[in-house]
């Protein structure tokens, strides 16, 4: 079996006294390729760095929403300069937050369009993090990063065929089935993380059942949403197994099938190659 974390904050200090031993379970697990994002040019530095020093760890380098009161046209050039790294797959964590107010909405637009059309001119695809005031399954965060996503997505022209087919994926999706289905019609991924584990998550369980198999792809986004039965716990990468357990489960598939896919899906949309 061969599992993938497309979302882990491996850099955060809270993997510091045993990172390497969170590697080592993580490989134990079956797991194979490890993505690791950034929230400011500083950490895109750092998750770069960090993933030169294992062959599983891939970084994504960009400017979190909660992070782009102080982004700045240079910042582009920082992250371009960056993204020649080879270890550099995708543009992100970027997109809009509107649960906390570290940064102006109209800020967090502009920071998004702008690294939108930075991944146009690098053919990277996103990761996108969206999250509305509260804990509502959809709302004027959703609507105000689905419009702005379609328009980038209509906008791709023809030399970006590759981007159009695989733009992204919209991380730790905590929206609606519409929005999902909305999100997938224009070929994006959705993330499932842990809370899909939770035995009172009866509506996200229930759309993760409808979904296409091979629009889905798996992530932790440790140290945080740790899945059942760690709840309580840091979250790490080798947890990604009770993730596809769960969907194998919602989806009356068996998790080996749900590995290989969902896996297959990250290396089609992250081009790492596969694991040989």
């Amino acid at each position: 079996m061969v599992l993938t974390d497309t979302h882990c904050h491996l850099d955060f200090h809270k993997f510091d006294e045993d990172r390497a031993d969170v590697l080592e379970r993580a490989e134990k697990a079956d797991l194979v390729r490890i993505l690791i994002p950034a929230l400011s040019v500083t950490s895109s530095l750092s998750v770069i760095k960090l993933a030169e020093s294992n062959p599983m760890l891939y970084a994504a380098i960009g400017v979190h929403p909660t992070e782009s009161s102080d982004f700045r046209p240079e910042t582009l050039d920082e992250l371009r300069k960056l993204s020649a790294h080879p270890k550099v797959k995708a543009i992100g964590e970027i997109g809009l937050d509107y649960y906390w107010d570290s940064a102006p909405h109209d800020i967090q637009q502009q920071a998004l369009k702008a690294q939108l059309d930075l991944a146009t001119e690098l053919e990277l695809p996103v990761v996108i993090h969206l999250r509305e005031k509260g804990d509502a399954a959809g709302g004027p965060c959703a609507e105000d990063a689905m419009n702005i996503l379609e328009g980038w997505v209509t906008s791709l022209g023809t030399d970006n065929e590759s981007l159009r087919q695989n733009p992204g994926v919209l991380h730790s999706f905590s929206g609606s089935l519409e929005m999902a289905q909305r999100a997938i019609g224009l070929n994006f991924c959705i993330g499932i993380t842990g809370p899909v584990t939770f035995k009172n998550a009866k509506y996200k369980q229930e759309m993760v059942a409808q979904l296409p198999l091979e629009n889905l792809l798996i992530e932790t986004d440790a140290p945080y949403l740790t899945p059942h039965p760690y709840r309580g716990k840091r979250n790490e990468p080798a947890f990604v197994y009770e993730i596809a357990d769960k969907i194998a489960q919602l989806q009356s598939r068996n998790q080996e099938e749900v590995a290989a896919v969902t896996t297959s899906n990250a290396t089609r949309l992250f081009s790492w190659g596969e694991v040989v």
